[in-house]
């Protein structure tokens, strides 16, 4: 008797609520939650709301001198804020709090407390009278090396024909897969070995210009901070003496080589699966070459090229192949080419000019850059052909080196402005539904600080990976196994590590604040 008294008491306060049909909202802080009891009927529905925090951290927490900063939410705001030790729960220290007003875009009130002074390591969390207290954090030194190693090692857990061993992979171990050959779209009668490089996706899709141009933001991170990269990131390759990203490039780059077609220097465009479509299709393989695209040629000589480059150091034969496979399909692609300078055949004809210096090359540069479209519609393709432009040491016009330079440090500098005024000290907003963008935002402010070192810039970079670890308004963090609100219990899409594209551009971005911490 008293179960169902109980059950009727549920069923009372349910109807007398009404709230079984109020729509899934996670942006305002509620999500749908089902509740069933344990007989078969009747089966009940009802929304709770989420709690959200009122005071917002990163969640891994803050580099010993690095600025430190507290967002919290409310009207009603304490004047101070305590830093609680986690284990002993005492408090080490007390800040005030200062109040930036409303902010009617998440349509909040906002205040701020800086902690920057206090550097003593450990882990903690921060509570106020009346908002409550925040996820816990740590303070120390190194702290985001081992994201970074993660973020580079994301890759090794696509690599695909080969076997992943739990000693190196870990829960992602997995048996080598997609070891047939592969038949060709246009001829099936046709088949080639494709095996190797990285799944892109979930069905194991594997793209031509995809891959490289996420190859040519890692090997401009490289570049640019090679300190950051080690050879210990526990893939079968570390401690052979090569930085271990270049070790985990070089695995795409095997794969990409067996994309180009030898006699002609054609790059066939992608590899998918292959898709059985009625009765009279016989299937003979697990996926397809999809054809050759001049897109795909001009990508493979760009990043071919600037691998060459970069890698010569460590093997010079090696290096030497991959720029003549690089000239082979420029060359194809220049038989087959019938429209203007695009940015890809600029970016590639850029990293040729670098590695060889060929007049040719500097010829297809001149006539993009003499055409200033690339200041209105720079892309980032443009931008990594641009950068290599200003980096060669071969001769190139100083006026473009200059106009370059302005574009990219108008560019840092209108990213920058919208992060002074954001409230979450970053160049989003509240309607945006990933964090590509602000990730393309990082790769301009990076690549300038690189060039001025400017102080404001190093803090807004760190500003916007606090954001990714839990510093929004969603108090999320977006990064693989940080934070006590991680994405993964909410949904697995939004996981930065876990994006193709987006991981690139984060490894990009952790290049810059990994190395400068270590100098």
């Amino acid at each position: 008797m008293y179960k169902w008294k109980r059950l009727a008491i549920i069923l009372c306060v349910i109807l007398l609520m009404g709230c079984s049909q109020i729509p899934v909202d996670f942006a305002n802080g509620q999500k749908e939650e089902e509740i069933s009891s344990m007989e078969e009927e009747p089966e009940l529905s009802y929304e709770v709301p989420v709690s959200s925090p009122g005071i917002l951290v990163n969640q891994l927490g803050y580099l010993t001198d690095s600025e430190k900063t507290v967002i919290f939410r409310g009207k009603e705001i304490p004047e101070f804020f305590h830093i609680v030790e986690a284990e002993s729960s005492e408090i080490v220290y007390t800040g005030e709090l200062e109040s930036r007003g409303y902010n009617a875009e998440f349509e909040e009130y906002n205040s701020y407390g800086s902690f920057t002074e206090f550097e003593t390591p450990g882990t903690y969390y921060i509570e106020a009278p009346v908002l409550g207290r925040s996820y816990t954090f740590s303070i120390g030194d190194h702290l985001y090396d081992e994201v970074f190693k993660e973020a580079c090692k994301q890759y090794y857990y696509n690599r695909c024909g080969i076997t992943l061993t739990a000693e190196y992979a870990g829960e992602a171990a997995h048996n080598a897969c997609h070891m047939g050959r592969a038949v060709l779209r246009e001829d099936i009668s046709v088949s080639m070995d494709v095996s190797g490089g990285w799944h892109q996706d979930e069905k194991g899709q594997k793209d031509v210009v995809g891959a490289s141009r996420n190859i040519a933001v890692m090997l401009l991170a490289y570049e640019l901070y090679g300190e950051s990269f080690t050879d210990d990131i526990n893939i079968p390759e570390s401690g052979n003496g090569v930085p271990d990203l270049l070790d985990e490039i070089k695995y795409e780059i095997e794969w990409l080589l067996k994309m180009q077609d030898q006699s002609t220097g054609a790059v066939y465009s992608g590899v998918t699966v292959y898709e059985q479509k009625g009765n009279n299709l016989v299937k003979t393989s697990d996926s397809y070459v999809e054809p050759a695209t001049l897109e795909a040629e001009k990508a493979f000589a760009m990043v071919l090229a600037k691998f060459s480059y970069l890698y010569q150091a460590y093997d010079t034969e090696y290096a030497t192949n991959c720029l003549k496979a690089a000239d082979r399909a420029w060359k194809y692609a220049e038989l087959n080419n019938t429209g203007e300078t695009d940015s890809w055949k600029f970016a590639a004809a850029a990293e040729l000019y670098r590695a060889t210096g060929q007049a040719g090359y500097h010829k297809c540069m001149t006539e993009y850059l003499n055409a200033y479209e690339y200041m209105e519609n720079s892309d980032e393709i443009s931008l990594l052909g641009c950068v290599t432009y200003v980096s060669t040491k071969h001769t190139v016009n100083v006026q473009h080196c200059e106009d370059i330079v302005k574009v990219l440090m108008s560019q840092a500098e209108e990213v920058s402005e919208i992060s002074r005024k954001s409230v979450y000290f970053t160049a989003g907003n509240k309607e945006q539904d990933n964090n590509g963008q602000l990730l393309m935002n990082m790769m301009y402010l990076t690549i300038v600080n690189h060039i001025i070192m400017n102080h404001e810039y190093e803090t807004m970079i760190e500003n916007h990976l606090h954001y990714f670890m839990g510093r929004n308004a969603k108090a999320i963090s977006y990064v693989d196994n940080v934070g006590e609100n991680n994405y993964k219990s909410i949904d697995n899409s939004l996981g930065i590590m876990k994006q193709f594209d987006a991981d690139s551009k984060f490894i990009f971005m952790l290049s810059e604040i990994v190395g400068n911490h270590r100098r």
